[in-house]
């Protein structure tokens, strides 16, 4: 990057000679503090916190561009899985009993899809909610 452009593109092309008889360069640039830019001659503060703006604003952008795209796709499977007549069952026997023995599906529902590569997403009732 060309930082007499830079200076040239937010309005402080004036300090150009400064900024390249100082050997300020794009590599020096985002370490620049308020007593730098007073010692090279930016001695207006207004003009100060202008540059400080555009380095930070120039430095969140150069990262943006640098960071590496990391995205992909991946096939997902969902799968639900139910008790089948678990109604009628909770009808015939005693909560507690059927509450155990829903803890005990779900365990064994678990240990089938982690056996599997994939992951309990959430038990809802007496349902499975699993993810590959």
């Amino acid at each position: 990057m060309d930082v007499g452009a830079w200076l040239r593109s937010i309005g402080l092309e004036k300090y150009e000679a400064a900024f390249r008889d100082n050997a300020v360069d794009v590599t020096v640039l985002p370490k620049l503090t308020a007593d730098d830019l007073r010692d090279i001659g930016v001695t207006a503060v207004g003009d100060r916190r202008k540059l400080l703006d555009a380095i930070t604003s120039l430095a969140a952008a150069t990262a943006l561009d640098a960071a590496p795209l990391t995205t992909d796709r991946r096939q997902l499977t969902v799968m639900f899985v139910d008790l089948v007549g678990s109604t009628s069952l909770s009808a015939r026997l005693d909560p507690e009993d059927m509450r155990a023995i829903i803890a005990n599906y779900h365990k064994t529902v678990s240990a089938a899809v982690s056996a599997a590569g994939g992951f309990v997403a959430k038990y809802m009732g007496d349902g499975v909610l699993a993810y590959f």
